[in-house]
């Protein structure tokens, strides 16, 4: 499996993020999900928890952008 096969685009990080691209972030969460489920070695499961964590800061940053900005 490569590992560039799997890279994930996120949205900017303006805060504009049309309905489809937060759908399509949904859709990577889950896919990245059921890879790792079915990872077979502790090494693949970091490497999908890594980008996992990657979408999730990258969310966490707009949501403490869009506090700021109130």
């Amino acid at each position: 499996m490569s590992r560039t096969s799997h890279l994930i685009s996120l949205p900017p990080a303006n805060g504009d993020v049309p309905e489809d691209a937060a759908r399509t972030v949904d859709d990577e969460v889950r896919q990245l999900y059921e890879r790792y489920q079915a990872a077979e070695s502790d090494a693949e499961r970091r490497e999908i928890a890594l980008e996992m964590g990657k979408i999730d800061g990258h969310r966490h940053a707009k949501i403490y952008a869009a506090l700021k900005d109130e």
